[in-house]
């Protein structure tokens, strides 16, 4: 099948690196300096843990230069750069096509659904640490690369989603195929919002999270808020996700920041609307009680 891949930096960078190395036919979009390198010189993806560097030739283009109609699109754009890609994708897309959206954002599918009636758009999200270290060169922080994504009803199921669940695997990539991806994907929220919120608030890479300590017992309990708006949304979490979520934490190097912190430091937009704000006002929708984002939310919002 056709991929197209729209943004190519930890998330996309990295689904593009490896999907390419499997020889699938895959298209990047990028800008900038970025594109200019991955065009000249391939795509360079670093192992942190091991310090391995590969590179490769890949298909990376502008929005501007794309034609081709691509049989899957896996959005992978931050969440305030989302609305600035939908008249890309309609544009280029073709009646069969299936949208995937892999952000840290919950709710992402469901939203682009509604802007995109005429296509099929899942929902996904991605277990992975990573970013752009320098133009052309995505620095992988840890081992996890899993995809996870479905169809939010059974209506909505089509045959390609285990094709592409093949072609994930063949590319070293775990794609697991959900059938209940509303709680999956908020199951991840539950880990990137308060490892994002967290991690801003303390201004604290992943070793301070990975001992003793206040901002660990923020985290631990920002993630039982979300169980809990879990629980009021119909969709309960079957197992602990604080100690699931502290075993992710585990595995990563201690330097480890999220990019949400970087964008919030280097003074560019960033994902604190969704991640934090978000889940204030589903608390009050849920009268779910979520103090401790609240306290975070109250220190943030002067960052907006």
């Amino acid at each position: 099948m056709k991929y197209l891949i729209i943004g190519a930096g930890g998330t996309g960078g990295t689904l593009g690196f490896y999907m390419t190395k499997a020889k699938k036919e895959v298209t990047l979009i990028a800008r900038n300096e970025h594109l200019n390198v991955m065009k000249s010189k391939g795509l360079t993806l670093e192992k942190l843990w091991n310090h391995e560097k590969e590179t490769f030739p890949v298909k990376a283009v502008s929005m501007e230069e794309y034609q081709e109609r691509p049989d899957v699109i896996l959005v992978c754009v931050k969440g305030y750069s989302l609305d600035s890609v939908i008249p890309f994708i309609q544009k280029i897309a073709k009646p069969e096509t299936i949208v995937i959206p892999i952000l840290n954002i919950y709710g992402t599918g469901g939203r682009m659904q509604k802007l995109l009636p005429e296509l099929s758009v899942m929902d996904g999200c991605i277990y992975v640490s990573a970013n752009i270290s320098s133009y052309g060169t995505i620095l992988q922080h840890g081992e996890i690369l899993r995809v996870v994504y479905g169809a939010r009803t059974p209506e909505e199921l089509r045959p390609e989603l285990k094709e592409i669940q093949k072609d994930f695997f063949d590319s070293s990539i775990e794609g697991i195929l959900s059938d209940q991806i509303k709680r999956d994907t908020l199951k991840k929220f539950s880990y990137v919002s308060p490892i994002g919120a967290a991690g801003l608030y303390w201004q604290a890479t992943a070793g301070e999270f990975q001992k003793e300590g206040e901002p660990r017992e923020m985290f631990k309990a920002m993630i039982r808020e979300i169980s809990e708006l879990a629980k009021a949304m119909g969709i309960p979490f079957e197992q602990d996700y604080v100690a699931i979520n502290l075993d992710i934490l585990s595995a990563l190097p201690p330097e480890t920041t999220t990019s949400m912190q970087r964008d919030v430091m280097a003074h560019k937009p960033s994902e604190l609307e969704g991640l934090v704000f978000e889940v204030v006002r589903m608390g009050q929708k849920y009268h779910v009680p979520v103090p401790m984002y609240e306290k975070v939310a109250e220190k943030l919002k002067a960052l907006i």
